[in-house]
Formats: C-alpha cells, sequence, structure tokens
C-alpha cells in the first residue's frame, strides 16, 4: 500500500470517476491510475468502485466504508508535513485563505496587510468563491482558511468559528424619496425595485425571511455576488440596492446614500473555518487572531478537539 494509491482513489471520487480527469489532476497516465486502483483493492481483497466495462460508475458499499479512511489518512500525511515544516521552517511558507467576494474585499484587507507586516516570509494566496466553493476548497486541502457567511455551519467536517456581526444598509441615490422617510420601513422599501445579493450570498436568506414574514413581494429586478455591482446599478437608476453595511465607505461612495436597516433584516454572522482534523501551522493561529482578535490560539485549538456538531458563538 503506497500514497499514490491512496490519492488515485481519493481523487477519483472528487473528479466524478472520471479517470482522464482523475490523470490530469494527479499528473500521471489514465492506465497508471487504473493500476494504482487495481493494486489497493487487490491488497484489500475487495473492490472500492462499481464498474461498468472499463469505466467506473461510483462507489462500492466497501469503497463507501473505506473512502473515510482514505481521507483521513491522506490528510495526517499532510498534517506530518506541516508539523515538520512547522519546525523546519519556522515563519515561513504559504498560507491560502478562501472567501467569498465581499469579505476579500471588504473585511479581510486590514487583516492581510497586518499580518504581512507581522510575517514577511509567508506568502498568501486568495481564492474567492461561493460559500459552497469556500466550504469546498477546505474540505479538500486547496485551502487552510475560509471566511464566508453563508454554507460553512453546513459541513460536520468543518469547525466553523464566529468572527463578527454584520448587518445590511439600504442604498439609494441622493435625493430618492425613501431619504426623506423619518423611519424606514419594508413597505416602503418593497414599493421600489431592489437590486441585491444572489441567493445564498452576503445574508441574502435573511433579507427573503423578512419580507416573507410580512407578507411582502418586492420586485428584484438585479442580483448579483458583488456589491460593487450591486452599487454601480443601483447609482444607474435601476433600484433601490441592499448590501452589507461594511460594503458602503461614505467617501469612496458619495454618489450614494445608505439608510440604517439593522432593524428591518436579522443581524449575520462571517465564520471562519478550518477543516476539522488538519494541524495548522503557527502563522495560521497568528493569521486568524489577527482577523478576529477573539480567536486566539487556546480558543481554536479548542474547538479543534470538539466533536462534530458542537457550536460555537461571541
Amino acid at each position: 500500500m503506497n500514497f499514490q494509491q491512496l490519492r488515485s482513489v481519493r481523487e477519483t471520487v472528487r473528479q466524478g470517476f472520471n479517470l482522464t480527469s482523475v490523470a490530469e489532476a494527479l499528473h500521471t497516465s489514465q492506465p497508471g491510475v487504473s493500476r494504482q486502483i487495481r493494486e489497493l483493492e487487490e491488497e484489500l481483497g475487495i473492490e472500492l468502485f462499481v464498474r461498468a466495462g472499463k469505466r467506473l460508475t461510483g462507489l462500492t458499499a466497501p469503497g463507501a466504508t473505506v473512502l473515510p479512511i482514505v481521507e483521513r489518512m491522506l490528510m495526517e500525511a499532510d498534517n506530518l508535513r506541516r508539523a515538520g515544516d512547522n519546525f523546519a521552517r519556522a515563519g515561513s511558507g504559504t498560507l491560502t485563505i478562501a472567501a467569498t467576494h465581499s469579505q476579500a474585499r471588504y473585511a479581510l484587507p486590514t487583516a492581510v496587510r497586518d499580518f504581512r507586516n507581522s510575517h514577511p516570509d509567508v506568502t498568501l494566496h486568495m481564492h474567492q468563491g461561493s460559500p459552497q466553493q469556500v466550504a469546498q476548497m477546505l474540505l479538500d486541502g486547496s485551502a487552510d482558511i475560509g471566511v464566508a457567511t453563508e454554507a460553512l455551519t453546513q459541513y460536520d467536517e468543518l469547525v466553523a468559528l464566529p468572527c463578527y456581526r454584520w448587518t445590511h444598509v439600504v442604498i439609494t441615490p441622493p435625493g430618492h424619496p425613501l431619504t426623506a422617510l423619518d423611519s424606514l420601513t419594508l413597505q416602503s422599501v418593497a414599493a421600489y425595485p431592489l437590486v441585491t445579493y444572489e441567493a445564498g450570498y452576503t445574508g441574502r436568506g435573511h433579507i427573503d425571511e423578512a419580507f416573507e414574514r410580512h407578507g411582502l413581494q418586492p420586485q428584484v429586478v438585479l442580483t448579483a455576488m458583488d456589491a460593487d455591482v450591486i452599487k454601480t446599478y443601483v447609482e444607474l437608476g435601476l433600484g433601490v440596492g441592499i448590501v452589507a453595511a461594511i460594503a458602503y465607505d461614505e467617501e469612496r461612495d458619495r454618489h450614494l446614500t445608505a439608510l440604517d436597516a439593522r432593524h428591518l433584516f436579522a443581524a449575520n454572522m462571517t465564520r471562519l473555518a478550518v477543516r476539522r482534523g488538519s494541524f495548522l501551522r503557527d502563522y495560521a493561529y497568528a493569521f486568524i487572531e489577527t482577523f478576529a482578535p477573539p480567536l486566539g490560539r487556546a480558543v481554536v485549538e479548542q474547538a479543534l478537539q470538539s466533536s462534530a456538531g458542537s457550536s460555537f458563538d461571541i
């Protein structure tokens, strides 16, 4: 048994049982992947995959049982390398952050700057994606730390820690009728076309829930993942915008007016996640605390040792 065999099994599942894609991902040949899988099956005395001719179409029952063990063995091998690097190359290495656009654009820059100043020998890689993509990057090991508002608590394989709460604002062009109201209401907002986030992004669920709870069906004319896109179309007069409060800057967005909407929509929680059981290098703990000071090393280590399903709050 060797790690290449284990990687071939894991990557086969990740690539949807397409051996051509597996070979490309592992930088080897398709016959080589097939051989690695067959050799492991022969050693274990079981078939891991369902076959239709030469094609693999799924996992057998034994394969479904073995896969989590394969995943753990490969993760521990990666942990072993990280632990060695932590002592042999203290203070230097790479750190990969996966985040949604809103977090990468508005929440993370200050932390990234401060971390770079204190850890100049660490190379940071920033990947952006949907909340589900952020979670998947953590699960497949292509990211060390994930930051998002949605989705991260839905995976037992992840430890999702609370970072900060935030609310939405309603944005309009200057002089819009909503700016003259003494008190903003859901009914007054719903009277205008809306431009806001796509479903599953940046607290959109709380926006929809608020309108539904009051029996309102607003006309959403445009959705986007990016608050800057939303603001652009509000400036063009397409409708009233609803964005994260952190995305509005009075100086930068001087052609827009922001109206406090914290009383209209439930507050949201941004969370930072790591894969359960992963080994974090010293500088990863430092980055986490730089971004969210309440998440000191002792807190994170305790969370990593918690059982699946444990919840955390601030």
